[in-house]
């Protein structure tokens, strides 16, 4: 099992949806992702499909496809085998330190010993990830140097 990488994130397709639709702590944990270049969002094809669907069902399949558009672009693409949870299985093939999601039974403890028998990752709600991520903290790990701050506009 490789070390997790501290800057890559994997979001739940519940995640992914919330932030389109709805904000709150989903936009506000992956803006983060968004407003720094060296955080990364990992995202397997299966896992996209999933929060398509979720769009696509609440909302409408032209704000899903334009979603979709934009996400691809964004994220790190990985691959894993069929069968596996999306967004487990992205955090595996990824590296992903970070699982956000929605999904309460994903943030047990027994869930979590379970999963890092896998994948040295974690899964958090959105709102404890903004809680405890702090890439002022994280830049001079990851990238070295003085933190500059965000260097992207999370909405462009």
């Amino acid at each position: 099992m490789d070390d997790p990488d501290p800057a890559r994130i994997v979001a739940d397709a519940d995640v992914l949806a919330a932030d389109l639709l709805c904000g709150g702590h989903a936009r506000e944990a992956l803006d983060v992702v968004r407003a720094h270049s060296w955080v990364e969002l990992v995202a397997s094809d299966p896992l996209l499909a999933d929060a398509y669907a979720i769009v696509a069902r609440l909302a409408d399949p032209d704000l899903a496809e334009a979603w979709h558009d934009r996400a691809d672009d964004l994220r790190v693409r990985v691959e894993h085998p069929p069968g596996d949870h999306p967004a487990l299985a992205s955090a595996a093939a990824g590296d992903a330190a970070h699982v956000l999601s929605f999904d309460e039974s994903l943030r047990t403890a027994e869930t979590g010993l379970r999963i890092r028998e896998h994948v040295a990752t974690s899964v958090k709600h959105p709102a404890g990830f903004c809680k405890l991520f702090d890439p002022e903290t994280l830049h001079p790990t990851v990238v070295g140097g003085t933190y500059p701050g965000p260097d992207r506009d999370p909405r462009a």
